[in-house]
């Protein structure tokens, strides 16, 4: 009963009509026709659809069962998905899971054990684990080129992801947690290793920019710094200042 539960919850929360309004139109302005995007995490396949519906092709991952069961029978036949976690290598791998509460399913032992203490996450149980299959973003490149943006949506596992590239691409983006402040710190350190930065963040599912402006690492790593710990999520888009391939 817990698992449908969750199951339905998340249905709720993401897969209603006037969040996939909202992510379509941030996509449409946001993507060019045709671009390859990497969907990391994809849950119940709301951004998917949305950049799909933009115009991209795209290559969707979810580990999680039902979710990865739910999108292989609902997707549109020309998103691919891949029933797999994105990390630092290809392996295999026990997720924490919540039955009640699936969008906060982890890979990072850490984050599990510091949610606990966490602002709004004294109500969730992880209460099983399920063994993933595990890819890397350069695997995946291998197979599908370079792609123009890779969504990442993982709790807490966004810089295992990214150690998982070597190489920049066009613009990435990352769920931040206020209460894990120190793991968005992270991942703008690596993304400082692979290339030049700038950044914007999206809270909630809005659909839209905070800032008019793309601002570099300092000025949001403050910016994070400032939200307490118990403001909602969001998205941190990052844009390489000069595209790795030349365009």
């Amino acid at each position: 009963m817990d698992r449908l539960l969750g199951f339905v919850r998340s249905l709720v929360i993401y897969h209603n009509p006037g969040t996939i309004r909202a992510w379509r139109r941030f996509y449409r302005d946001l993507l060019e026709p045709q671009a390859l995007v990497f969907d990391v995490g994809a849950h119940v396949g709301t951004r998917a659809r949305a950049m799909r519906a933009a115009g991209a092709r795209v290559v969707a991952l979810e580990p999680q069962q039902p979710f990865a069961g739910f999108l292989r029978r609902t997707l549109p036949r020309d998103i691919t998905l891949i029933e797999a976690a994105a990390g630092r290598t290809e392996t295999e791998a026990d997720m924490a899971v919540s039955s009640r509460h699936p969008t906060v399913s982890s890979l990072r032992l850490d984050f599990v054990q510091g949610a606990a203490r966490a602002p709004g996450f004294d109500h969730v149980k992880w209460d099983r684990t399920q063994r993933v299959r595990m890819v890397t973003l350069d695997g995946l490149i291998a197979r599908f080129g370079t792609p123009d943006y890779i969504k990442i949506d993982v709790e807490g596992f966004e810089i295992d992801v990214l150690a998982g590239l070597s190489q920049p691409v066009a613009m990435l983006s990352v769920e931040f947690l206020p209460g894990f402040k120190h793991l968005t710190h992270a991942v703008i350190d690596r993304l400082a290793d692979l290339g030049d930065y700038r950044f914007n963040p999206v809270q909630g599912e809005t659909g839209g920019f905070v800032w008019p402006d793309w601002r570099d690492g300092a000025t949001t790593a403050a910016w994070l710094d400032s939200l307490p710990r118990d403001a909602g999520s969001g998205d941190l888009f990052a844009r390489l200042q000069s595209d790795p391939r030349g365009g």
